[in-house]
């Protein structure tokens, strides 16, 4: 096939530089997925009428969460036999390596925390309303590796294809990125809908269960197209992501059934637990 017919990729993952500081696509998209994740649970509160003084402090717990659990499940997950040599550079955040299984990992053991200290409620409760505005951000940060020309897939024919020249490839390869970040849009927009239309926010640990199931879910069969990540992946059946996306999607599985089980849960403005 003529490699015409494909799609050539060679765009800068910089969008300006000013002396030694280098504004990057996906730092951007990181940020404005959180930007948009802030504006947005800040709705929710004020539609449900939450105190929103909690917003500070849940989305720095948030921030700081998805950086260190990222980057300390791609250390354990993908990198131990390198890092446990170099350990100072576990701290190079700016070199990449950020793993999402460990950014989700990161940020249920923080708002665990927040849950008991601040809001006083089951972590579910914030897990529900934090999830819809994250698997938007899960789609930006695809896109930024898209930017990064990175995690890209398997050779393909299919005329979607592309051809990633910033890594010196010279055939097509399955875009994988925006596969990933399409089915978070899919998502997002489930949950968009789920919360606003329905009364799923009110039926506890629901809407982190649909999250967990379709989110793990595509990551899953993502990876059978996606290129080795690591050499020690090299051979495996099952890759290191899928291997770790399938307890969430199990888990989803029972908070989804666990949650229509129990029915809607209430919580009285005064009162830290309980149903009306």
């Amino acid at each position: 096939m003529d490699i015409l017919a494909f799609i050539h990729w060679n765009v800068s993952p910089e969008i300006f530089s000013l002396g030694s500081v280098h504004v990057r696509w996906y730092g951007l998209l990181f940020a404005v997925g959180f930007l948009f994740g802030y504006s947005h649970v800040e709705k929710m509160f004020k539609h449900e009428n939450e105190d929103l003084k909690w917003l500070e402090s849940l989305f720095i717990y948030l921030i700081v969460a998805t950086i260190v659990g990222a980057r300390l499940g791609h250390v354990f997950f993908y990198g131990w036999d390198y890092y446990s040599q170099h350990p100072l550079e576990i701290l190079y955040v700016w070199q990449g390596g950020l793993a999402s299984h460990g950014g989700v990992i990161g940020i249920l053991i923080a708002l665990s925390y927040w849950s008991k200290t601040v809001s006083k409620r089951n972590l579910l409760w914030v897990l529900d309303r934090i999830v819809v505005p994250s698997a938007l951000v899960a789609a930006l940060i695809r896109f930024g590796n898209l930017m990064n020309s990175e995690i890209y897939g398997i050779p393909t024919s299919l005329p979607w294809g592309i051809i990633f020249e910033r890594n010196h490839e010279t055939v097509a390869k399955h875009p994988t990125q925006i596969y990933e970040s399409l089915s978070y849009l899919f998502t997002f927009a489930v949950l968009i809908y789920m919360y606003w239309k329905t009364k799923a926010k009110d039926y506890q640990g629901l809407l982190v269960g649909v999250f967990f199931v379709l989110v793990f879910s595509a990551r899953f069969l993502v990876e059978f197209i996606k290129e080795v990540q690591e050499p020690f992946e090299t051979g495996m059946t099952l890759n290191m992501g899928q291997w770790l996306s399938i307890p969430f999607v199990l888990t989803g599985i029972i908070l989804i059934v666990l949650a229509i089980r129990k029915g809607p849960v209430y919580y009285k403005k005064e009162e830290s637990l309980g149903k009306k």
